[in-house]
């Protein structure tokens, strides 16, 4: 399935139903009352959050969104039914931004969390409510409110606890397969990810965490380039960062400086959050031998994706800074 993360549609909530002009008929009653019934509310068009959902491919195709109107009332007071609600599930993580506006209605990060982004209009009143002493017989009904209506721009932002980051080619995908059953294609050029990966790494008897795969950001990513400005927002809510360094690299140092400068220039506080950098590929050089010739005032483990080197302590350290981001 094609990953899609940003959607942008009309939503359209229904009409609400006309009030009834009536009065009330039957036999030995030949001027009764005013009896018209009240029209039923507009359908209202709401968001759902579903775990079971990915991506916004199926929304993306569907630009338009509208509920029902509310049903006229009738008489001998009998209102009119509501309209029908029309319920859009979307990933948690969703945003849910006012295009009109530029401004941000609701962020679904919970399974099950919905959100009313458009309210059916309200019923008329039949003609029954405005008989007064001096009109008993009044001729006239309520029309029904129109619905609301929003341009509405959705944004996913993945949800995950670790995000990787790094340049194409650094092996970020190799890892997160190498510890989840995850299973992002995997090949030795650039740009081999194109979409963000999940997955889900164990550690213990029961605990575990996501960790969100990215595709390799070039320099000036943070201004769009190699699409950097869309990957980058999937990391925004990750707690922890892990910055993947080829060991090959000619400036590890400017390496790990450049991608730093990226994300503090697409979101400062992408700077601020606990972050450990691994310098990997560790298989393709004598580590007996190994002298790092640069210097990073950084936590640094020495790891191999491929060859599953240090993989344990790297998973003791993400899991041992989520702690202490619970505490």
């Amino acid at each position: 399935m094609k990953f899609v993360d940003i959607a942008s549609i009309e939503v359209i909530a229904g009409n609400g139903g006309n009030g009834c002009v009536s009065f009330h008929r039957e036999k030995f009653v030949p001027k009764g009352g005013p009896d018209g019934g009240d029209g039923g509310n507009g359908g209202s068009v709401v968001f759902k959050a579903d775990s079971q959902l990915h991506t916004l491919q199926d929304i993306r195709y569907h630009r338009k969104y509208k509920a029902e109107n509310g049903h006229p009332g009738e008489g001998s007071n009998r209102s009119g039914k509501k309209g029908k609600d029309i319920v859009i599930k979307i990933p948690v993580g969703t945003l849910i931004r006012d295009l009109e506006k530029d401004e941000v209605l609701a962020d679904l990060t919970e399974d099950g969390q919905i959100y009313t982004a458009a309210k059916g209009g309200t019923g008329g009143w039949g003609n029954q409510h405005f008989a007064t002493s001096t009109n008993q017989t009044p001729r006239f009904a309520k029309p029904g409110l129109p619905g609301e209506s929003l341009h509405i721009e959705l944004e996913l932002k993945l949800l995950a606890d670790v995000g990787l980051v790094g340049f194409p080619n650094a092996g970020k995908s190799t890892l997160l397969s190498a510890l989840s059953a995850a299973r992002p294609k995997i090949a030795d050029y650039p740009f081999t990810t194109l979409v963000p990966n999940l997955g889900i790494v164990k550690y213990g008897d029961y605990q575990s965490f996501v960790m969100a795969d990215i595709p390799g950001l070039i320099e000036g990513a943070h201004m769009g380039k190699g699409l950097g400005d869309q990957f980058l927002r999937h990391i925004e809510r990750t707690k922890i960062l892990v910055f993947i360094i080829d060991v090959n690299d000619e400036d590890i140092a400017k390496s790990f400086h450049l991608l730093l400068k990226e994300l503090i220039k697409f979101n400062d506080a992408l700077a601020h959050k606990p972050r450990i950098v691994c310098i990997n590929k560790m298989d393709t050089v004598d580590k007996d031998n190994y002298h790092p010739d640069f210097f990073l005032d950084e936590r640094i483990l020495y790891i191999s994706a491929a060859a599953r080197f240090h993989l344990d302590a790297l998973v003791r350290a993400i899991a041992y800074n989520l702690e202490e981001e619970q505490t």
